[in-house]
């Protein structure tokens, strides 16, 4: 798409590979973007990118080298990196007192670390060009509690506090950096989650006040926004998508990405 809203630009997604990245990186296709996306080399990442003719890099998003070659690879191919979406996650539910240190370390090092990781990549190529933008995958669980997900609380909380403080520090060279924070998403992470409770779609649609889960295209059209001029005086923000769940009757037990 040659009048696309990002016509010309260069995208790089992690965990494009399924649910709310995928969704994310057929989008930006249409509006004009060359993706580089970055999943684990067991993912269905190369596929999804042959189909909608994208660059494909492995990545293990819990190490910084795996994510600066990320970036490395689109500045190589590209010469230039104009979209970094944060976005690569996982999902484990257990209540505080049960959760192994395996567990806990394993949500951290990729929900949170895998966004640090992503910022200071992206960052230094964007500070030098002195344009950019950021837009990180956070969470309902990033603005408030829930029980029985304490290690990705703690990870999205952590993504929020990223979020502002990188949006500070990169404002003065023109990068923009905000995250979105989706209410619960029907993604093959949630669902393969819930498919042993019973009731588990009647349960999920009943948190958002619209009555429904979200759409990963939906979540996708806030990325778009975040991630184009039409958000050019927005940063540091985090944005809820979550069909109203913010708004005050709370949310349960659920994650997304």
């Amino acid at each position: 798409m040659a009048d696309g809203r990002l016509a010309g630009r260069v995208a790089v997604i992690t965990g494009g590979a399924s649910g709310i990245g995928k969704a994310t990186a057929e989008l930006f296709a249409k509006e004009g973007a060359k993706v580089v996306i970055g999943d684990l080399a067991t993912s269905a990442g190369a596929k999804v990118a042959e189909k909608m003719g994208a660059v494909f890099f492995p990545t293990d998003v819990s190490k910084s080298e795996d994510v600066d070659a990320l970036v490395k690879t689109a500045t190589d191919k590209y010469g230039r990196l104009d979209v970094m979406f944060n976005n690569a996650g996982i999902g484990i539910g257990s209540p505080l007192l049960g959760t192994t240190a395996e567990d806990y370390y394993r949500t951290i090092r990729i929900d949170l670390d895998g966004v640090y990781w992503g910022l200071q990549a992206a960052g230094k190529v964007m500070v030098a060009a002195g344009r950019g933008a950021i837009v990180n995958t956070a969470s309902v669980a990033g603005l408030i509690g829930s029980t029985g997900l304490s290690a990705y609380n703690a990870a999205k909380h952590g993504v929020v506090g990223l979020t502002r403080n990188a949006a500070l520090e990169f404002a003065p060279f023109g990068v923009r950096v905000n995250c979105i924070c989706p209410g619960v998403i029907e993604t093959p992470l949630v669902m393969d989650n819930f498919a042993v409770v019973e009731g588990a779609r009647k349960m999920l649609d009943a948190m958002h006040p619209l009555g429904r889960m979200g759409q990963p295209q939906e979540v996708a059209k806030a990325v778009l926004f975040l991630a184009s001029d039409d958000a050019s005086f927005v940063t540091g923000h985090a944005l809820a998508v979550d069909g109203g769940m913010m708004a005050g009757l709370g949310a349960g037990n659920a994650f997304n990405q």
